[in-house]
């Protein structure tokens, strides 16, 4: 029963040690998702990578969040209504490398007024999985140990 639980808990330490190094973005720091920011300045120095998180956080009565393609991104154009999120606190998992574009779907908010952001997402890093490799084997190593004495 002891050791079916230190298997368990060296899982879970495992698993949680991958969570761990994700890294959240809120979309315009302390100005949130608005109008009148420049989005790109914003994204250029950062290095988004699969595992992280974009948290656009904006005043729900006034803005939304679309994830589009690239073509409705160039031309400010947005899916069904009933596609946007609106909750003024949304989170976004980047789950896959590659552009990522976002718009606000409000008047004429992306068109006129650049609220329209452009990431690239990097594969994980190689370092972030090295250290859960080692984690995880140190963890086993322990449990292993424990299981003997």
């Amino acid at each position: 029963m002891a050791s079916s639980r230190l298997i368990l808990l060296a899982i879970s330490m495992v698993l949680l040690s991958s969570i761990a190094m994700a890294t959240d973005y809120v979309v315009g720091d302390e100005k949130g998702w608005t109008v009148d920011f420049n989005y790109t300045q914003w994204a250029q120095d950062k290095v988004f990578r699969v595992g992280d998180n974009l948290v656009f956080n904006y005043d729900s009565s006034k803005h939304n969040v679309f994830k589009v393609n690239g073509t409705l991104f160039k031309s400010c154009t947005f899916p069904p209504q009933n596609e946007a999120l609106t909750t003024g606190k949304d989170v976004i998992a980047l789950k896959t490398d590659g552009n990522k574009w976002y718009v606000c779907g409000k008047a004429n908010h992306c068109a006129a007024r650049q609220m329209k952001l452009v990431i690239n997402v990097a594969p994980s890093s190689s370092a972030h999985s090295i250290v859960s490799s080692i984690f995880g084997v140190v963890v086993i190593a322990t449990i292993v140990i424990a299981t003997i004495f």
